[in-house]
C-alpha cells in the first residue's frame, strides 16, 4: 500500500522532531511522490490571475526581442544559450520560439523543470525545426554558458521558504508538528527558539504574530543561475515586496496557497495537494539588479511595436478571419492584461548582469 506524503511527513516529525516551515514547503510542492508539481501542478492554477505567458503569445514576443538586445550587446555570438527555468509544460517557450528570435538561429534554448509529467509535454525539436530545444530537471544540469540569459517567471515565489514570528519580541521560527493525539495527517504550526531575521527588521516595533518570509532559497538560485553565465544576464519576473513592508502586513496576504483554481487551505493542511506561494523579498536577494516593473521592462522592449503591428495586420486581414488575423487582434487585449498596474504590469522585473559589455535598456 502507497504511503501518503502526509503520512510520510507525519512519520519524520516523530522521529525527528518538528520540522523548519522551509523543507516542509519543499516536500509538499517538489516531493516526487506526493508533491503538488509531481501530480501534474502547474501555472494556471491560481484563480485570481494567470500568469503572463497564458495571457497569449504576446509575452514570449518582448522576450524574444529582450534576448535579441542581449545577444547584440554581447557581439552576436554564435552558441547564444537560453536558459527558462521553471519552464512547466513549455507555454513561454513555445512563445519565444514561434517569435523567431535571431540569437537563437545558431544558438539553444534550454527548459528547465523538475516535474517529469510538465516535462513530458513540453515543445520538442520535431515542433520547432531548425531550432535547438532541449529540457533537463534541475539548473546545474545545464552546464557552464559561455554567452546567453538565464530567465524565471514567476519562480522565486514557489521556491522554498522559512518562515518567522514574533512573540516576546523576539524573532522565532516557525515549525511543523504533528497535532497532539490525531492521525497521521493532521500538522500544527509551533514556534522555535529565538533566531535573527533574514534582514534588519526590529522585532520588538513589530506586533506580537507578526510573520516575515526567510527566502535563502531564493538568493542562492539566483546566486547559481549567475554562477553558470560567463557573460549574459539573468531575469526575474515575479511579485515582490520587502521583508518589513511583509512584516506589518497579516501574513494571508503575501503567504498564498491555491487549489483548483481557487485561494487553498492554510498550507498545514492536506500537504501536497496544494500550492503554496510567497511574495518575494527584494531585499533578500544580491545586489545588483536593474529593477522595473513589467510594464516598464515590455514597454522598453516594443510591446508597443508589436501591438501596432497586430493592429495593422487585422485591418488587412478582418475580412478573412483567419487565424493570422484573429491572433493580431489578440494582441490589443494581451497587451491590456500585461500592462495593467494592478495586475500583471504592476510585478517586477530584476536583471543581474553578468558582464561590464552588456548595458541594461
Amino acid at each position: 500500500m502507497e504511503i501518503s506524503l502526509g503520512d510520510r511527513l507525519a512519520e519524520s516529525i516523530r522521529d525527528d522532531g518538528p520540522m523548519a516551515f522551509g523543507p516542509w514547503v519543499e516536500a509538499c510542492l517538489y516531493d516526487p511522490d506526493g508533491g503538488f508539481y509531481a501530480a501534474g501542478g502547474s501555472a494556471g492554477r491560481r484563480g485570481d490571475f494567470l500568469t503572463s505567458p497564458e495571457v497569449g503569445p504576446l509575452f514570449g514576443a518582448v522576450l524574444a526581442r529582450w534576448m535579441d538586445a542581449r545577444w547584440e550587446a554581447l557581439g552576436r555570438p554564435d552558441g547564444f544559450t537560453v536558459v527558462e527555468a521553471a519552464a512547466g509544460s513549455g507555454t513561454l517557450a513555445r512563445a519565444v520560439v514561434a517569435a523567431e528570435p535571431t540569437c537563437l538561429t545558431e544558438g539553444r534554448y534550454v527548459m528547465v523543470e523538475r516535474s517529469a509529467a510538465l516535462r513530458s509535454v513540453q515543445p520538442t525539436n520535431a515542433m520547432f525545426p531548425g531550432v535547438s530545444l532541449s529540457s533537463v530537471a534541475h539548473l546545474a544540469d545545464v552546464g557552464c554558458i559561455s554567452h546567453g540569459v538565464v530567465l524565471a517567471n514567476e519562480l522565486l515565489d514557489n521556491l522554498a521558504f522559512g518562515l518567522l514570528e514574533v512573540a516576546g519580541g523576539r524573532w522565532h521560527e516557525v515549525l511543523i508538528d504533528r497535532e497532539p493525539a490525531a492521525s497521521a495527517g493532521e500538522f500544527r504550526e509551533v514556534l522555535g527558539g529565538p533566531v535573527d531575521p533574514p534582514a534588519p527588521v526590529d522585532a520588538a516595533a513589530c506586533d506580537p504574530g507578526a510573520r516575515i518570509p526567510v527566502q535563502a532559497e531564493s538568493a542562492i538560485w539566483v546566486d547559481t543561475a549567475l554562477g553558470l553565465l560567463g557573460v549574459g544576464s539573468v531575469l526575474i519576473v515575479d511579485y515582490t515586496s520587502t521583508t518589513s513592508a511583509m512584516a506589518a502586513r497579516p501574513p494571508s496576504e503575501w503567504l498564498r496557497t491555491y487549489r483548483g483554481h481557487e485561494r487553498g487551505d492554510v498550507p498545514t493542511n492536506a500537504p501536497g495537494t496544494q500550492d503554496v506561494t510567497v511574495e518575494v523579498a527584494v531585499d533578500q536577494l544580491p545586489d545588483g539588479a536593474v529593477v522595473a516593473t513589467q510594464a516598464e521592462f515590455l514597454g522598453a522592449h516594443g510591446i508597443a511595436e508589436l501591438v501596432d503591428e497586430g493592429r495593422r495586420i487585422w485591418e488587412e486581414r478582418a475580412h478573412l478571419g483567419d487565424l493570422m488575423a484573429l491572433r493580431a487582434r489578440s494582441r490589443v487585449t494581451e497587451s491590456e492584461a500585461l500592462l495593467d498596474p494592478s495586475g500583471l504590469g504592476g510585478f517586477t522585473v530584476l536583471e543581474w548582469v553578468r558582464s561590464s559589455k552588456v548595458r541594461s535598456q
